[in-house]
């Protein structure tokens, strides 16, 4: 009766109707399909995955604890796929790691390219897999920026700066460096480079002078990795996975989970898909300003 009487309202609320519902659905379905991994019965490995540039921590420091924290996962395998990125983010995942391996095995399985703040990482672990061709190494520090004082110059353009301290826009674009600042900075890189190398010793149970040795930079693959006591096995995920699962004493067949986001965020997708963008840009287009761990650096 009242659909005859009111043709459009009605249209209006069944057209409402269907949209609420189709919504309700969708979040019920990302909200139950993307649980943190499935409490099952059994012994497992728990998989954690470090892709692309480290830019922060608190994920992967987050599922570590997650992990450390559940009875049913005996060990944990790190699968990292990453040529690097900021230096705290690196150093605050490498120290929780080494909470981790106080009370569970963790191994790191290297992907593609696990190089500088990637390997620093995976320098925590107990142990670490590589594939014979991963790119890894890069133990090293770099800083730079690009200068635009004599392009600012040629098109009339008079930087005016006014700072409290002598070093407050050190590191300017539009001036040249001094060379106190240039000491400076040096003696900056010098000093995280060292802790690096620290790191990556007692991470490895290395002797500090061989890491020192080979922390100029250079690339390795991961055969040439393992031959320098970098690397402890070449092989591929699935290889982590089990010997993660037969350190912690597993037996049968070893299953592994993984983690992933508790709620699907579309917001979030599309703005870490933008920003992912930008930095693969000014990485291709070697525009680096804070990217201290990164292959060839």
């Amino acid at each position: 009766m009242f659909s005859r009487r009111h043709p459009y309202l009605f249209f209006i609320l069944v057209f409402s109707t269907l949209i609420t519902g189709t919504m309700i659905t969708l979040s019920l379905l990302f909200t139950v399909g993307s649980k943190s991994y499935e409490f099952e019965f059994g012994e497992k490995v728990g998989v954690i995955e470090i892709k692309g540039v480290i830019l922060e921590s608190k994920k992967i420091i987050d599922n570590l604890k997650k992990f450390r924290e559940e009875d049913s996962i005996k060990a944990i395998v790190l699968r990292i796929d990453s040529p690097g990125g900021g230096v705290g983010p690196s150093q605050e995942i490498f120290r929780e790691v080494r909470k981790t391996v106080k009370s569970k095995k963790v191994i790191t399985s290297m992907g593609s390219v696990a190089a500088s703040g990637g390997y620093y990482i995976a320098a925590a672990s107990n142990k670490i897999v590589a594939n014979p061709g991963t790119i890894t190494g890069s133990i090293g520090v770099v800083m730079g920026y690009t200068n635009f004082q004599e392009l600012l110059a040629k098109i009339g353009l008079v930087p005016v700066v006014v700072k409290s301290g002598e070093y407050k826009d050190m590191g300017s674009p539009v001036r040249k460096m001094t060379e106190k600042e240039r000491n400076l900075l040096q003696a900056f890189v010098n000093t995280i480079h060292s802790q690096f190398v620290s790191d990556v010793a007692e991470g490895r149970g290395m002797d500090p002078g061989k890491v020192e040795k080979i922390a100029d930079g250079s690339i390795f693959s991961g055969e040439k990795a393992k031959s320098l006591g970098m690397v402890d096995r070449l092989g591929n995920l699935e290889d982590a996975i089990e010997w993660a699962g037969r350190m912690a004493g597993i037996k049968g067949k070893v299953s592994a989970v993984y983690l992933e986001d508790k709620k699907f965020s579309l917001k979030r997708y599309i703005e870490g898909s933008f920003i992912n963008n930008l930095v693969n840009r000014a990485i291709n287009s070697n525009l680096y300003a804070a990217y201290l761990y990164r292959p060839g650096g």
